[in-house]
């Protein structure tokens, strides 16, 4: 769902989205929540008492990239700039890059879960965790494009807005359990 909410965001911030940058947007968060929880499962399965102590640092992590990609978008839009001038108005590489990291550093946890599978059913979950991220993603992508035409101006920054809401929601949620 964080990585849905983030792509509501995108498309706020970038109503006029072309469905390929739309395929590249929820294709890199499918990735992530495919990629961390097998790399929780390696972690369980070869160095679990690295893992253990990187634990806790999991929702300072997420808390600090979305507020640093959220506040970026606030400040990018009442300042009327944009990451580069050939891009247009919207997520570069590297802010969907951080988007995917902080979205699914969470799902590492996912590979305790999975630890007793094989691996190939290990890979079965998170392929299937991927095709379902694919779907909420392009759907909310296609809302947020939806409302960030009606929206206008204001559209960045309520992405923005979102984006901290989220990080915020996944560092007190990793605080209290």
């Amino acid at each position: 769902m964080d990585a849905f909410s983030v792509s509501l965001a995108n498309g706020l911030n970038e109503p006029e989205m072309r469905r390929r940058k739309s395929f590249m947007i929820a294709g890199t968060f499918a990735f992530f929540q495919a990629f961390m929880p097998m790399t929780g499962w390696i972690c369980v399965h070869t160095i679990v008492t690295v893992f253990s102590a990187f634990e806790r640092f999991v929702p300072w992590i997420a808390l600090i990239l979305l507020l640093f990609i959220g506040g970026k978008m606030i400040f990018d839009s009442v300042s009327g700039r944009t990451e580069s001038e050939d891009e247009a108005v919207g997520i570069g590489f590297s802010a969907l890059i951080l988007q995917g990291i902080a979205t699914s550093i969470d799902a590492l946890s996912v590979g305790f879960t999975i630890a007793e599978y094989e691996f190939p059913s290990a890979l079965s979950a998170s392929l299937i965790i991927a095709a379902v991220t694919f779907i909420i993603c392009m759907a909310g992508l296609a809302i947020g494009r939806k409302f960030g035409t009606k929206l206008a101006g204001k559209a960045q920054i309520l992405g923005g807005v979102i984006l901290i809401a989220i990080g915020i929601e996944i560092f007190v949620s990793g605080l209290i359990s």
